[in-house]
Formats: C-alpha cells, sequence, structure tokens
C-alpha cells in the first residue's frame, strides 16, 4: 500500500467517497457532486502547499489508478483553540482489509517521526464501530461522545485523541 498526495486529477474517487449514501452512512449522508471539483482543488492545494496532509490509499502501488479511499490530518480552529485532526475513508469494495488501519497508522507515524501535528484528534460516527475499532487499536484515548460539525450538518461522534510521539500502539 501507499499514500500519495491528493491532486486535481481525483474528482472522480471523492465522488465516489463523498456522494455515495452507502459511504456517507455515519456522516448524514451524501454529499452534492457539483461541489466535488471545487473541494478536490481546496485540498490539493492544501497538500501541495504542506498545510494538511490529504492522502489518497493506493492499494498497490503497481495500480497507481486504484484507490481504496483517503486519510487526512489537518488543523482547524475550534472554540478551544486549534485542534489536529485525522479522518479518513475505505470504500466498501476495500474494506475489512485493514487498509484503513495502516494508512492512519502510517500517517500518524510520519507525525510521530516529524513532531509534527502535536495531539491528533479522531471524531468517527458513535456508530461505526470499524473506525473506533482503528481507534482503539492505534493507542488512542476514548474521551467520551460529542457533537461534531461536518460539512454543514452536526453529527454524533466518538471524540478520541492520541499523541503520536507517546501513544501509537506498535505495529
Amino acid at each position: 500500500m501507499e499514500l500519495r498526495n491528493v491532486t486535481p486529477d481525483d474528482v472522480g474517487h471523492y465522488v465516489r467517497m463523498r456522494c455515495d449514501p452507502v459511504m456517507m452512512t455515519g456522516l448524514g449522508g451524501p454529499l452534492p457532486a457539483d461541489g466535488m471539483a471545487d473541494k478536490v482543488r481546496r485540498d490539493a492545494a492544501a497538500a501541495a502547499a504542506d498545510t494538511a496532509w490529504i492522502k489518497m490509499i493506493v492499494p498497490d502501488p503497481g495500480a497507481p489508478e486504484v484507490v481504496a479511499g483517503s486519510v487526512t490530518i489537518w488543523s482547524h480552529d475550534t472554540d478551544d483553540g486549534p485542534l489536529s485532526e485525522i479522518g479518513w475513508m475505505v470504500l466498501p469494495g476495500f474494506q475489512g482489509r485493514g487498509l484503513g488501519k495502516l494508512a492512519a497508522r502510517r500517517l500518524l507515524e510520519q507525525a510521530r517521526d516529524e513532531d509534527r501535528w502535536g495531539v491528533v484528534h479522531a471524531f468517527p460516527a458513535t456508530g461505526n464501530a470499524a473506525s473506533n475499532g482503528i481507534c482503539r487499536s492505534l493507542g488512542f484515548r476514548f474521551l467520551g461522545e460529542r457533537d461534531v460539525p461536518f460539512a454543514d450538518r452536526v453529527l454524533r461522534g466518538n471524540h478520541w485523541a492520541i499523541a503520536p510521539r507517546t501513544d501509537l500502539a506498535p505495529g
């Protein structure tokens, strides 16, 4: 598996992930496809500028056109100050293979090795057993449930946090 920066050519992959009712079940439902090209352009610019790590999950480096999903670490402002957050999405045809966990681990290892992002938070939907399991297995600490803003919606999520330098479970 390899992780590569998102590029403007990834609009189709974003549509498959973010506009699909199954993929977006725990995230309030599908997003409109007409906003994806702009979203990809902004994400590709942030990735190129290294202000966010927005990576596409490529299961087989020998087939770079096949994308299984994405994993991202970014920082944003909250009422309590800046917060670093990680999130991932794995398309249904690739779920159950450990790709989400491996992708999240690799990005957290990079954060640890570069001493970047500080404490990293994750907010998977309370009913997303797979993503909550990834958090648990990687060494995140469970901090409770909370309402989480996402794409002009408010979702109920579990709040997890990890300090990659000290908390990342052995892989």
